[in-house]
């Protein structure tokens, strides 16, 4: 069915990419579980080779149940224009995959301070010792970007929109126009955002990433990740993976598309129970700050506002006191759990400062923008009123 078909993004989560006609007549599409795939002679090997014919070769290069799923997340993040994507092993693969790609050695690339740890520890570590160098710059500061460009060498610039963990919103307009002058590739982990809230590639970013065990399966079970772009740099990236081999299975590729049929319905709630925490937190004495797009107090509300359908389900605040007041607070919660990640039905709490910075003192985390009693609160789908009661109970003083 082509994606022109589809008016509404519900429809396309839950049609695009499968064809009306399937396999035994079964509405649910097959898993196929097969790691190479049979020639029936020598001709139909030969027509395959000279791409007289697509189909499946070997599992490295292609799965059936895999380019279903692939289809459908191209669907919902480019609906309007011709869009491919290319599913890996985890959301760090995609995005690993996509700098070993297109950063040779004596390279450059730009990323921004406020972003996931392990994107700047491989770009510190895993490409300065192939040769590539880095610039660290201001989150969502366009100006910032454009003045770390180094003329002949930066190759790609590499963000988030919204960032981790402080929610920060680029312009995505104003970065690709940079990069276009420049001639330089970009990349935004959009992970926060997911195509119902935000799609870059109609802001003319080259390139969106998503950590696909977030939102998109949405239910804390699976590890995947998806790049999504336009088909020449998405085939170019296709034979890199058949290299370096970070492909997604099929059975995680079937979660994963089972997971999408409700993805526009999650999101709804989860950008209702975002907004409504938000606000109730903003209005709480025993918080200091909160970090949210769609409140009027976020630095980048208003493009946000202009950038996005909806702010998603990830609230990150401060609470007044120090890193015992912020454990004191998770410890009570009694429906988020204690968890890493994001995305997912149940709602899930961490504070930044034990959960991925523990390792360092409180003055090297804050020196990288992380303070002790930052809490991030992921609201699943759970009822509004229930969270809300429950931050209550868990911010009351003791």
């Amino acid at each position: 069915m082509p994606n022109e078909q589809f008016s509404g993004l519900s429809t396309a989560a839950v049609h695009a990419g499968e064809p009306r006609q399937r396999a035994f007549d079964a509405i649910t599409p097959p898993i196929v579980h097969s790691a190479t795939y049979t020639f029936r002679d020598s001709a139909e090997l030969i027509a395959f080779q000279s791409g007289e014919l697509e189909r499946e070769e070997y599992g490295r290069y292609g799965n059936p149940t895999v380019r279903a799923v692939e289809a459908r997340l191209a669907a919902l993040e480019s609906p309007s224009a011709p869009a491919a994507a290319l599913l890996c092993a985890s959301g760090m693969n995609a995005l690993t995959t996509v700098m070993l790609a297109l950063l040779p050695s004596g390279s450059h690339v730009i990323l921004t301070d406020d972003g996931y740890r392990r994107t700047r520890q491989f770009v510190r570590t895993m490409l300065a010792r192939l040769g590539v160098s880095h610039s660290v710059v201001a989150a969502a500061d366009p100006t910032a970007i454009a003045a770390a460009i180094q003329p002949g060498r930066t190759r790609l610039i590499v963000t988030e929109a919204p960032t981790n963990p402080y929610l920060r919103v680029i312009d995505l307009a104003a970065v690709a126009q940079i990069a276009r002058e420049h001639r330089i590739k970009t990349v935004i982990d959009a992970t926060f955002a997911t195509p119902y809230n935000m799609r870059p590639l109609e802001y003319g970013i080259d390139l969106v990433v998503h950590s696909c065990s977030k939102y998109l399966a949405g239910h804390n079970d699976l590890l995947a990740g998806v790049i999504i772009g336009r088909p020449p740099i998405i085939s170019a990236l296709r034979e890199t993976q058949g290299i370096l081999g970070g492909i997604c299975d099929p059975h995680t590729a079937y979660l994963l598309g089972r997971g999408l049929k409700t993805f526009a319905l999650r999101m709804e709630r989860h950008n209702q129970n975002g907004q409504a925490v938000a606000e109730f937190l903003s209005r709480h004495p025993r918080v200091s700050r909160v970090h949210y797009p769609g409140l009027p107090s976020h630095p980048d509300h208003a493009i946000a506002r202009a950038q996005m359908r909806g702010f998603g389900g990830v609230v990150s605040f401060e609470v007044v006191g120090d890193l015992q007041s912020a454990m004191a607070v998770v410890d009570r919660m009694r429906l988020a759990y204690i968890a890493p990640s994001f995305g997912g039905v149940e709602s899930l709490v961490e504070q930044p400062a034990l959960m991925s910075y523990y390792e360092l003192s409180s003055e090297e985390r804050l020196a990288v923008g992380i303070r002790d009693n930052l809490i991030r609160l992921s609201c699943g789908i759970e009822d509004a009123s229930d969270l809300i009661a429950d931050l209550q109970q868990a911010l009351a003083d003791e």
